[in-house]
């Protein structure tokens, strides 16, 4: 099982991805994130890369670093994502997504997001082996 999915959240929008990897749970939760800007299917994984990297003690820290980075690769190049891949080692995550240049008449971007926080910010392990990783983003 692998998929994304928003919650609601008083003035913010929730996200969270699940798979039946670490790995890909925060592959999914980057589709979460960008879905609240635009529809990622619309979006062509082109070259317009990116890496973000997270030396971090926890899991909690690392989602939180690696969707800021992302946040930050897109507004600065202005660019949006369709495509990640994430590799975690020990307490290094490394993570790689792939996109094309903004554009709004085909993107239609609805929300700015400003940051991913630390609100309901978790990382787990269900019971059926599935990851879950989830926080609020600022928008």
């Amino acid at each position: 099982m692998r998929g994304w999915e928003h919650f609601e959240h008083q003035a913010d929008i929730g996200i969270r991805g699940y798979g039946p990897t670490l790995e890909a749970a925060f592959e999914e939760a980057a589709t979460a994130l960008v879905a609240v800007i635009a529809d990622p299917a619309r979006i062509k994984r082109r070259d317009e890369g990116a890496e973000v990297t997270s030396p971090a003690p926890a899991p909690e820290i690392m989602l939180f670093d690696w969707l800021n980075g992302l946040i930050y690769e897109m507004d600065t190049r202005r660019v949006l994502f369709g495509r990640f891949s994430v590799r975690i080692s020990g307490s290094r995550l490394t993570g790689r997504a792939w996109g094309e240049k903004l554009d709004p008449s085909r993107h239609e971007p609805t929300v700015e997001v400003k940051a991913a926080t630390f609100n309901l910010l978790e990382v787990r392990r269900r019971e059926d082996g599935v990851w879950v990783a989830q926080c609020v983003v600022d928008v």
